[in-house]
């Protein structure tokens, strides 16, 4: 008597959820992450408008023109980068809405290479070198007034 098994299928499920929506799709499950907790005090705070943790605000922020309401605060490191220097630009609004098409002008307009994250103190933007007297002017063009 021989029997044959067949091998064994995920677990697909073929109807939506409860809250009626789909269900993740596995092809883009880093598409689909979503924050749900952050050891970061400020990334679990909620938006009032969206309810979405930190980051991942969908909100538009609605800034006016004329002063957008901080002060951008522009420093120099060296730390822990094997002698390498990068211009920190500190204080910004946290919100990747911000910080990416900032980040994305800063980049192209210093010939440089960057990254963006949110910090303790609000978002960070770092710019690879010495760029300060240029960020500074790029920076003042946009309205927001810089420190340092």
């Amino acid at each position: 008597m021989r029997i044959e098994r067949q091998p064994a299928r995920p677990f697909v499920p073929e109807k939506f959820s409860i809250s009626g929506e789909a269900p993740p799709n596995p092809d883009n499950a880093a598409m689909d992450a979503k924050l749900v907790y952050s050891t970061e005090p400020a990334r679990n705070k909620a938006c009032p408008r969206c309810k979405n943790l930190g980051p991942e605000c969908t909100c538009a922020k609605t800034a006016s023109k004329d002063k957008p309401g901080f002060t951008a605060v522009l420093r120099l490191e060296k730390n822990g980068r094997g002698g390498k220097t990068v211009t920190v630009i500190d204080r910004l609004p946290p919100s990747d809405n911000y910080l990416l098409p900032l980040e994305k002008l800063l980049k192209a307009r210093a010939g440089a290479g960057g990254t963006h994250y949110a910090g303790a103190s609000g978002g960070v933007i770092e710019i690879q070198g010495d760029k300060r007297d240029l960020i500074r002017k790029i920076l003042s063009e946009k309205g927001i007034e810089v420190k340092g």
